[in-house]
């Protein structure tokens, strides 16, 4: 156990200004990790996957004291943790299903993330349930209930009322000025409801990597495990292709839906959920997302959701995934028209498939915990409850849950690995470990810099606008009609572990999502890289 009150590798004497002490993901700092991690001394705790939740394990381990070492073959949020609705929920859900402990659970993780932890990337998000003539009056009346019953959990979770308003009936005229391109004839009204809802999940994932790393984590992308021990992990370089071994004295594995393929005994059942991206222009001012009811299902919803960039986001499916696990799923023309089908059935503003203009589709990691000769239930039926299990020779491994829950599944794995290999170390002290940029509304609120900035950097926002200030080149967008800054790119590649184009567009930032603004943006990639790496 590491005892010592300085973190390890806190980052290197060149570290730039602006960032938390240690918390500069670098390629440099990860050369010098690598090389003392890979054949050096057993570290406490190996964690394999750099999602959310092992990001979060990464950071509750550290921040108990425990040595650290944090893998994944790819990148920071590289599989589903990007591929979200950017939703925080309160266990809505849930309740329809009389899971009361997994509800409370995620409307408590909610108001950590929302006051605590990150109130920089988690606000406070309006919906709108438009009240169609496809919308009976029964299925309004449960509806209703059950937003009563979300504000409910709110209270049980002691999530201030400022934090989340109070759900309330709209007008017909209320519910216009909300999402103008409903259409109007035979709308009844709507019903108003507030949920917590994430800048970028991406960026979250890459906040508690900094964190974990401010203390003291040695945080290495482009690493895969190739097989897993309850001692350790035989790995490959993937920028370099060299072969080695991390010893550890407990070994987390939390690869999501490519859990199975490292631990036997694991069956994941992916399900996959799209989203569609349009641009904002396509259906007009949206002050509030949209749930618009799936016709002839009694609680599924297709979500609206504004970015704020010029997006809006619409999804999700919930369809089973057979066969191999990709590492980028693919979008199939079946997910696109039925999200298409939905929208229509209540906008007024026609979206065609040429509106599409680009689509995204993650794989949720559920536990398959059929028993054999048991007909296998819908995917959209199985239980989101998370599960941490303990292999034969010791190897913990983290699966199901939701991205809310993140924390509470770390911690889960991190006490599960502790007691399974005998391991000395307090509680967790997460739920009031505030992340790389959070900061109180009221700081967050004076500070100089542009609100777009303040809510994907928080505290940090200053330093990066500061970027762009001093070379108005670096204050250039990276392509028309998008907000995100050459400053952006720089930025991270400084300090957030990006090591080539696809972190930059694809995750750091999401231009990547519409393909031909990941074309017009390349060039920009390419010269921060250049400008960063190119100048060590």
């Amino acid at each position: 156990m590491n005892s010592s009150s300085t973190p390890l590798d806190a980052g290197g004497p060149d570290e730039p200004p602006g960032a938390r002490p240690g918390s500069s993901l670098t390629a440099a700092r990860r050369s010098r990790e690598l090389a003392r991690t890979v054949g050096g001394a057993s570290v406490d705790v190996l964690v394999v996957g750099l999602g959310a939740t092992g990001a979060g394990a990464a950071l509750d381990a550290a921040a108990r004291g425990l040595s650290v070492a944090a893998i994944d073959a790819h990148d920071l949020a590289f599989g589903t943790s990007r591929w979200s609705s950017k939703l925080i929920h309160g266990g809505l859900r849930y309740l329809a299903s009389a899971q009361l402990d997994v509800a409370h659970e995620s409307a408590v993780e909610r108001g950590v993330l929302m006051e605590r932890t990150a109130p920089h990337l988690v606000g406070a998000q309006p919906f709108v349930l438009p009240l169609t003539p496809l919308v009976s009056r029964g299925q309004a009346a449960l509806a209703w209930a059950g937003f009563r019953a979300g504000d409910g959990l709110r209270l049980a979770a002691r999530t201030a009322r400022a934090t989340l308003p109070a759900p309330r009936r709209l007008s017909v005229v209320e519910t216009r000025h909300l999402a103008p391109a409903l259409r109007g004839s035979g709308l009844r009204g709507g019903l108003l409801s507030w949920d917590g809802r994430l800048t970028d999940d991406a960026r979250l994932v890459t906040a508690l990597a900094r964190t974990a790393a401010a203390r003291g984590a040695r945080v290495l992308t482009r690493v895969r495990a190739l097989e897993l021990t309850a001692t350790g992990a035989r790995v490959r370089d993937e920028l370099t292709g060299e072969e080695g071994e991390i010893r550890a004295r407990a070994v987390i594995n939390a690869s999501g839906v490519w859990a199975g393929g490292l631990v036997e005994g694991v069956r994941i059942r992916p399900s996959r959920g799209t989203h569609l991206v349009l641009r904002s222009e396509r259906l007009g001012p949206l002050p509030a997302g949209l749930h618009i009811p799936v016709p002839g299902e009694s609680n599924r919803f297709v979500l609206v959701l504004p970015q704020g960039d010029g997006r809006v986001y619409v999804g999700l499916t919930d369809e089973p995934v057979e066969g191999p696990v990709p590492d980028v799923p693919e979008v199939p023309e079946t997910d696109i028209g039925f999200l298409l089908d939905v929208l229509g059935s209540a906008l007024d503003v026609p979206v065609r498939r040429e509106d599409v203009v680009g689509a995204f589709a993650g794989l949720r990691p559920l536990l398959d915990a059929t028993p054999e000769g048991v007909g296998t239930p819908r995917t959209a039926d199985v239980s989101r409850r998370h599960a941490v299990l303990t292999s034969a020779d010791g190897v913990i491994t983290v699966v199901g849950g939701k991205l809310t829950t993140y924390r509470r599944m770390a911690e889960d794995a991190v006490d599960a690995a502790l007691t399974a290999r005998g391991l000395a170390a307090g509680p967790s002290p997460t739920a009031a470990l505030p992340l790389v940029g959070a900061a109180s509304p009221r700081t967050l609120a004076a500070l100089q810099a542009p609100r777009r900035l303040v809510r994907r950097y928080g505290a940090e926002a200053p330093y990066v606008h500061a970027l762009g200030v001093g070379d108005p080149r670096l204050g250039e967008p990276v392509l028309d009609g998008h907000p995100v800054t050459r400053a952006e790119l720089v930025w991270a590649v400084r300090h957030e572990g990006a090591l080539d184009e696809a972190d930059l567009l694809d995750r750091r930032t999401r231009v990547g999502l519409v393909p031909a603004d990941r074309a017009a943006a390349l060039d920009a990639a390419r010269e921060a890289l250049g400008e960063v790496l190119g100048s060590r």
